[in-house]
């Protein structure tokens, strides 16, 4: 089974997560920020991966470090799990829609981290959660675990919508990157022999 278990502990957060890739996308999930709560559990049910995350951070200050911290953790469990990434079809893209919304997510395990993100959330805040924060995590996310991501907001007029397209898309994206692919077992999927 390729599973993480991550703890990350910092003087600004406290960061424990357990990653299944081969999951059935079940998640436990306690941040101390309901809508990244909600958001994650796109990414498991859509990504079909088990997650479970739990997380303390200076949320009386705001949630800038814990949900950045969340999505270094998550990258990080992501590249161990993933092993040498033998026999994964390495790359992966989902176009998701919700009524107006519509969100399109790209991924490479390449080995490099680099993030494209290209959304114009229609407001600053869903709720009292600061959409700038979705940058923050994914670029956490892209940095740790060594891959190139590049999300695009196709179009939205509902910031809520537009937020959840991007976490179910990466979900969807993700879950086929990972994917085993017959035609390569035991292949490592570049021309460099490694990734």
């Amino acid at each position: 089974m390729r599973r993480a278990q991550i703890i990350r502990n910092t003087l600004e957060t406290q960061i424990s997560i357990h990653l299944n890739l081969d999951g059935t996308g079940k998640s436990v999930l306690e941040t101390g920020v309901p809508f990244l709560d909600h958001m994650l559990d796109q990414i498991a049910r859509h990504g079909m991966i088990d997650l479970e995350v739990a997380a303390k951070g200076d949320l009386h200050i705001d949630a800038h470090h814990t949900i950045e911290d969340i999505g270094i953790t998550l990258g990080q469990a992501l590249i161990q799990a993933a092993g040498d990434k033998k026999g994964l079809r390495r790359y992966g893209h989902a176009y998701v829609p919700l009524d107006e919304a519509l969100s399109r997510v790209v991924i490479d395990l390449s080995g490099r981290p680099g993030l494209v993100f290209n959304v114009e959330f229609t407001r600053a805040r869903i709720g009292d959660f600061d959409v700038d924060l979705i940058h923050e995590f994914f670029q956490g996310l892209a940095n740790h675990a060594l891959i190139t991501l590049h999300i695009d907001n196709l179009s939205g007029r509902n910031a809520h919508h537009q937020a959840e397209t991007v976490f179910k898309a990466f979900g969807r994206a993700l879950r086929m990157a990972i994917e085993h692919d017959p035609a390569a077992a035991g292949i490592i999927p570049s021309t460099k022999g490694s990734l």
